[in-house]
C-alpha cells in the first residue's frame, strides 16, 4: 500500500519513515506554501534516507490564517495545528495511507482520535501515527542508534517544516519583532543520513 508520510526532514518524521518502511511503500511528503525554498532540506534528507520524495504546495491562505492566529494568540500552537491538519488533508487526497511523525508527548501538532477518524471517514484512507506510543526519550534513543542528525537553534538549522515558512510569512507581514514574540527559541534537528 502507498503511504504518504508528512515529512519535515527532522528526526521524528525520519524515524517514523524507518518504522513504516517494512509495512508500506513510503513516500516522504513535504507540504509547503512556496514562501521559502527551505523545503528542499527535506528533499535532501529523504535522499539521504533512501526514500522517494514529493512536495505539495498548499494554498497560501492556510499560511495567512495560521500566521494571523499565532499573532493574535502570541504563541504558535493553534496556528501550527491548523497547518498540520490542512497538510494531512492534502496528503489524504493523494495517498491511501497517511502518516506523520507525531509523538505521544507532543504539544503541537497532535492528531486527536476524532480528527483521525474524520480524516479516515471523509477520504477513505488509513491514518497511521507510528510514534504515538513513543515518548521523547525513546525517540531520542532510537534516533541516536539509527540516524545522523544536525541540531541547533531553529533559525540556524532550517528544515522542511511549517515553522520556517510561517516565521517568514509573519516577518513579511508584521516584521521580525512579531516573529520573536510568537516563536520561542528552541532546538531543531535535521536528518543528514542513516547511522
Amino acid at each position: 500500500m502507498e503511504c504518504g508520510l508528512l515529512f519535515s526532514g527532522g528526526k521524528d518524521s525520519s524515524l517514523a519513515a524507518l518504522l513504516l518502511d517494512g509495512f508500506y511503500d513510503v513516500t516522504l511528503v513535504t507540504a509547503h506554501f512556496g514562501v521559502t525554498d527551505d523545503w528542499e532540506h527535506a528533499r535532501e534528507a529523504a535522499d539521504a534516507l533512501g526514500f522517494p520524495f514529493e512536495e505539495i504546495e498548499m494554498d497560501g491562505e492556510v499560511a495567512d490564517e495560521a500566521a494571523e492566529q499565532m499573532r493574535e494568540d502570541g504563541y504558535p500552537r493553534r496556528g501550527i495545528q491548523q497547518v498540520h491538519e490542512a497538510a494531512l488533508e492534502a496528503v489524504a487526497a493523494e495517498y491511501e495511507v497517511v502518516a506523520d511523525g507525531t509523538r505521544r508527548d507532543d504539544r503541537v501538532p497532535t492528531v486527536s482520535r476524532a480528527v483521525a477518524q474524520s480524516l479516515e471517514d471523509r477520504h477513505g484512507i488509513d491514518y497511521v501515527a507510528p510514534l504515538s506510543g513513543f515518548g521523547r526519550g525513546a525517540v531520542d534513543r532510537l534516533v541516536d542508534a539509527h540516524l545522523v542528525v544536525e541540531s541547533g537553534p531553529s533559525e540556524e538549522v532550517p528544515k522542511g517544516d511549517y515553522e520556517t515558512e510561517l516565521r517568514e510569512r509573519m516577518r513579511q507581514r508584521w516584521g521580525s519583532d512579531v516573529v520573536t514574540n510568537v516563536f520561542p527559541n528552541h532546538e531543531q534537528t535535521r536528518v543528514v543520513g542513516r547511522a
